[in-house]
């Protein structure tokens, strides 16, 4: 993945880091409606420091003594980090779950409701972030961009986490999606990267040498998938059975990436008209999310500027409609550029790809900038709330003018949810 431009690029960067403590992150989730307060579905805000959600849930599943799988919850939340997120467990008892207890998750607000909590109930996220190692002027260049920030938006880039640590994801889904399925082994076996633990560039680097036995051995117990498909590849030397071996739902991951990808491209050609609607635009209604036609600029700029619609940019599939005119012109091109056709991306094996809009901006709410200094030292404090399914670390990489996730200079900035 290569680096993501800034709407800011002509201010200068606070500089920093971030993540250098667990409590440097935090993140608050806001709820899509209100508890009710009645019904069978036992609600509770989970606070967890260094936990993954996945493990969060699993200890307290063990406790209630029911599958991991009742339990539901809204998001996923970074593991290095302090967050607050509501889950749910249908017929909980109550009292059972006030005696939960655990270092390092913990369980308070318990209430009810009328329904399970599923993935995307939630309407956005609270950030507090502390930045260290700081420029000298780090709040006064901090302030300069999040005013331009909250005034125009900021650009809804699809952020590094979805392209994997060696940010790859994209390639293997592109694979999948034009049937190149040499292609799709190549990258999921071979290619060693500097961003690969030692071992699996072991592995990697055997598989580009034929050496699959050795390939298989090195790769870790935990990689079930790419030795389940090295262990079928050794066998037929085919690609289709490497395929088949990765689970639906990795397959769905790498599918999603490359169709992130094509609007990340979408939006660096939009980029400095993300506050303006052109004739033939997709418009997003921010508050109901329906997406329509812009005939008529002059009526619906000004909604702009207000932030009660934005421009949107294609997430492509067979649902995916794409914009007239201009925009729509620039969205084929680089659909050309990336030898795909929207309407191509309908089914990969088994999986639909449907596509939508997406917003190529989002609204920064909330906002809070200070500068302070603790027991670890000196800090510039950011704070402020985003929509779910933006990344907070497009933000941090305006106002830091370098990559919040330390992958390497300039080279770019979780998801906020």
């Amino acid at each position: 993945m290569t680096q993501l431009p800034y709407l800011t690029a002509d201010l200068p960067g606070a500089g920093g880091k971030i993540k250098q403590q667990p409590e440097d992150f935090s993140v608050d989730e806001i709820p899509l409606y209100p508890l009710s307060g009645e019904g069978t579905h036992v609600f509770f805000r989970v606070t967890k420091k260094g936990v993954p959600t996945p493990a969060a849930a699993d200890r307290i599943a063990r406790h209630m003594g029911v599958s991991v799988k009742s339990i539901g919850v809204a998001g996923l939340k970074d593991s290095n980090a302090v967050t607050t997120q509501w889950m749910s467990i249908e017929h909980a008892d109550i009292h059972h779950l006030e005696q939960f207890s655990d270092p390092k998750v913990a369980v308070s607000g318990i209430t009810r409701h009328t329904n399970k909590l599923k993935l995307g109930h939630l309407a956005g996220n609270r950030f507090g972030i502390k930045v260290r190692d700081i420029d000298a002027q780090a709040l006064e260049r901090a302030k300069q961009v999040m005013d331009i920030l909250v005034l125009r938006g900021v650009p809804n880039f699809f952020g590094p986490q979805r392209f994997g640590l060696r940010g790859d994801t994209g390639q293997l889904g592109r694979a999948l999606v034009m049937n190149k399925l040499d292609d799709f082994t190549r990258i999921f076996l071979g290619e060693p990267s500097p961003a690969d633990p030692p071992d699996i560039r072991e592995a990697r680097k055997a598989f580009d040498a034929g050496d699959y036995d050795r390939a298989y051995d090195a790769w870790p117990g935990h990689y079930a998938d790419q030795r389940k498909a090295l262990r079928n590849f050794r066998k037929r030397h085919d690609p289709q059975s490497v395929v088949a071996s990765v689970d639906w739902r990795l397959r769905r991951l790498f599918v999603s990436a490359f169709q992130s990808e094509v609007f990340n491209r979408v939006l660096e050609q939009r980029l400095h008209d993300i506050d303006r609607v052109q004739p033939g635009d997709l418009a997003q209604k921010t508050g109901t999310g329906g997406i329509f036609l812009v005939e008529d600029v002059q009526a619906e700029q000004p909604r702009c500027e207000r932030f009660e619609i934005s421009p949107t940019g294609p997430v492509p599939g067979y649902r995916c409609r794409l914009a007239e005119g201009e925009a729509g012109q620039i969205e084929r091109k680089v659909m050309r550029a990336m030898e795909i056709e929207n309407v191509e991306i309908r089914r990969v094996g088994k999986l639909e790809v449907r596509g939508a809009r997406r917003a190529l901006r989002f609204g920064l709410t909330e906002p809070e900038l200070s500068q302070g200094t603790d027991e670890h030292g000196e800090f510039l404090s950011v704070a402020f709330a985003a929509p779910s399914g933006c990344y907070a670390t497009i933000v941090l990489g305006e106002i830091m003018k370098v990559d919040p996730l330390g992958r390497g200079g300039d080279d770019q900035p979780g998801e906020a949810s």
